[in-house]
């Protein structure tokens, strides 16, 4: 059976101008797009004439399952000839992108990867916060409290200079207790960014202890950043 070709394209943290001009000009070429619950609606107006499909994926909430978006995948690949799975982010960081590169390749269809800017990079960029900074830290890990089905919830924190946890709003006082059971200092300086490059975006300052008495209800996608290198610049209040 004669496949068409799928793209999996990082969409970015948020905002439309973000994407990366090949993901624009490829979206604009989509037949049709499988996208996540990520992408926003301005997103969207960059493929007009393609068919949409949601398959959203969103912590704590019923989503579509990763073995039905597979099959999607192949099932559109056999109809369509420019197939975009569109993912927030990067599709290679805590995207899924093995499972669904594995079964495209099961059934020999080809497949292009396009990157995205993570979100953490937007992070920083949005709080003008660097994660590495000379003399304090060199070293930056992402990480996340979320496994696959049928594995044990359990949090396994890197240990490097600059942390920075994807999904982190529900995990925050786990999160907060296991460093400080580490020995990481409770003046730690912390950000929190929801919602990044969004309109509604918010950021707020706090330390390692304010974070181990949790983080008020968000309505979108929270990512914290932990370390001396999250320490207010001089020129930044706090």
């Amino acid at each position: 059976m004669p496949y068409g070709k799928v793209y999996l394209i990082g969409a970015g943290p948020g905002a439309q101008d973000l994407i990366t001009m090949r993901g624009a000009r490829l979206l604009a070429q989509a037949d049709v797009v499988l996208y996540d619950a990520l992408v926003t609606e301005e997103m969207l107006q960059l493929c007009p004439q393609a068919e949409k499909i949601s398959v959203g994926k969103r912590a704590g909430q019923r989503s579509t399952a990763q073995g039905v978006i597979n099959q999607q995948l192949v099932d559109c690949a056999a109809r369509y000839g420019v197939v975009v799975r569109l993912k927030g982010g990067d599709p290679m960081l805590f995207g899924r992108a093995d499972e669904e590169l594995t079964a495209l390749e099961q059934h020999g269809i080809e497949v292009e990867v396009v990157p995205g800017i993570t979100t953490a990079v937007a992070a920083a960029a949005a709080a003008q916060q660097p994660l590495t900074k000379r003399g304090i830290a060199r070293s930056v890990a992402f990480f996340t409290s979320s496994t696959a089905p049928g594995h044990p919830e359990e949090l396994t924190i890197p240990s490097t200079d600059t942390l920075v946890q994807y999904m982190g709003g529900r995990e925050a006082i786990a999160t907060a207790n296991n460093l400080l059971s580490q020995g990481r200092a409770p003046d730690t300086p912390v950000v929190v960014i929801e919602n990044v490059s969004r309109p509604d975006q918010r950021i707020e300052r706090i330390t390692l202890a304010e974070l181990a008495h949790g983080l008020p209800t968000a309505h979108g996608p929270v990512l914290v950043m932990l370390g001396k290198a999250m320490a207010p610049r001089p020129l930044q209040k706090r």
